[in-house]
C-alpha cells in the first residue's frame, strides 16, 4: 500500500483539527489515519506539577519529535504504532497508547511540525493553515478552559509568555516550507476542495 502524508501545521486556534477532520469526513476514517503532535510532549515525571506548568510547551524541544518520525516511517512500511497521549490537566504524558493502523493517508498535524527537516522529508504535501491572531487566541480560550480545565489567568499567561514569542520565532517563518496555504483552516471550501483533489489524484496514481 503506498501512504500519502499530509503535514497540516498552522499557528495554536488556526484551524488545523477542522481541515483534518473534514478530510478525515470526505475520504472514511478507513482511509485517512490521524497522527497529532501534541500527543508526543516529552514525558516529565521527575518534576512535579507546579515546575511542569512552567514548561515551555511551544519550543521544539519540548516534543519527543525523533520518535514520531520513527512512528511515521512504521505506518509508510504498513505497521501498526502505538502512539502516546498526552494529559493537559497534570501536564505530563499519560500511560495510556493509542493504536494507529497504516491507511492510504495519514496526516500529521502541530503547530511546529515543519520546524523538524526530519518530519518534513516525510511528507508528501506540507499545508499551513494562515489565520488572523485575534480569532487563534479567542479559539485557544475557549478550548483550553472549557475542554482542558484551565482558568482563564493561566491560558492569558502563557500565551503571553510563550505561544505568542514561540509563534513568531517558530511557527510563522515555518509558513515558507508549505505547499499550499490555507486561510482559515476547514472554512475555505475552494482550498479544502483543492486538497481532496490532490488526494483522490495521488491515491488514484498509487
Amino acid at each position: 500500500m503506498k501512504t500519502i502524508v499530509i503535514g497540516i501545521a498552522g499557528g495554536t486556534g488556526s484551524g488545523k483539527t477542522t481541515l483534518t477532520r473534514r478530510l478525515r469526513e470526505h475520504f472514511g476514517a478507513d482511509e485517512v489515519s490521524v497522527i497529532n503532535h501534541d500527543s508526543y510532549y516529552k514525558r516529565h515525571d521527575e518534576l512535579p506539577y507546579e515546575q511542569r506548568c512552567k514548561l515551555n510547551y511551544d519550543h521544539p524541544d519540548s516534543f519527543d519529535t525523533a520518535l514520531l518520525v520513527e512512528h511515521l516511517r512504521q505506518l509508510r512500511n504498513g505497521q501498526a504504532v502505538a502512539v502516546p497521549t498526552y494529559d493537559y490537566t497534570i501536564h505530563n504524558r499519560s500511560d495510556r497508547t493509542i493504536t494507529v493502523t497504516p491507511a492510504p493517508v495519514v496526516i500529521v498535524e502541530g503547530i511546529l511540525i515543519f520546524a523538524s527537516p526530519e518530519l518534513c522529508d516525510l511528507m508528501d504535501i506540507k499545508v499551513f493553515v494562515d489565520t488572523d491572531a485575534d480569532v487563534r487566541i479567542l479559539r485557544r480560550i475557549v478550548r483550553d478552559v472549557k475542554e482542558r480545565g484551565r482558568t482563564l489567568d493561566s491560558v492569558v499567561s502563557q500565551y503571553l509568555t510563550t505561544v505568542k514569542p514561540m509563534h513568531e520565532q517558530f511557527v510563522e517563518p515555518s509558513k515558507r516550507k508549505a505547499d499550499l496555504i490555507v486561510p482559515e483552516g476547514g472554512k475555505n471550501h475552494v482550498a479544502l476542495d483543492m486538497l481532496i483533489k490532490w488526494v483522490s489524484t495521488h491515491l488514484q496514481n498509487a
